[in-house]
């Protein structure tokens, strides 16, 4: 079953219980979907389809921000119910050791030994990670492995000069 079946069958299961918070949530994403598949003209790829979720979820993790900044926790909730909704078409999100093992492996892969090998790690990360993990989460920890690993490095005298 594709994604698009999935979350049509969600809609129909959603109208059928009478849950229109859930009803209108899967009709905004079935709605995102359709736009991106318009715009690219043509159907859209499984990783094009996780970024189409991933990009909504950012949206209400970044309106949930918001709304409670603003102290309109109604609203925040809702967001966040949402958010969790779209989650639940998205793969398992990865743990800390899964997502430590593959930061720890990219950065051997590329041969990156300072922060300025940033971009080129969070590069090859990206596609492994979508929809698995925060992009803010893997470049906190890929900034923090790189920092390490340059440290190390100039404790143990191998300054780049």
């Amino acid at each position: 079953m594709t994604l698009h079946d999935q979350i049509q069958a969600s809609i129909t299961d959603a109208m059928r219980q009478r849950d229109a918070t859930r009803r209108d949530a899967l009709r905004m994403v079935a709605a995102a979907l359709y736009n991106a598949e318009k715009a690219a003209l043509r159907p859209l790829t499984d990783d094009e389809q996780l970024a189409v979720l991933t990009r909504e979820v950012k949206q209400r993790r970044e309106s949930v921000e918001a709304y409670t900044k603003a102290g309109r926790r109604d609203l925040a909730e809702r967001e966040q119910a949402e958010a969790d909704l779209i989650r639940t078409f998205m793969p398992q999100p990865l743990d800390e050791g899964q997502l430590a093992a593959l930061v720890q492996a990219a950065i051997s892969e590329t041969g990156a030994s300072s922060a300025r090998d940033l971009g080129r790690v969070m590069a090859l990360l990206a596609p492994r990670t979508r929809g698995r993990a925060d992009g803010r989460v893997v470049s906190g920890l890929v900034a923090q492995a790189l920092a390490r690993r340059d440290l190390a490095d100039h404790a143990h005298g191998k300054d780049e000069t």
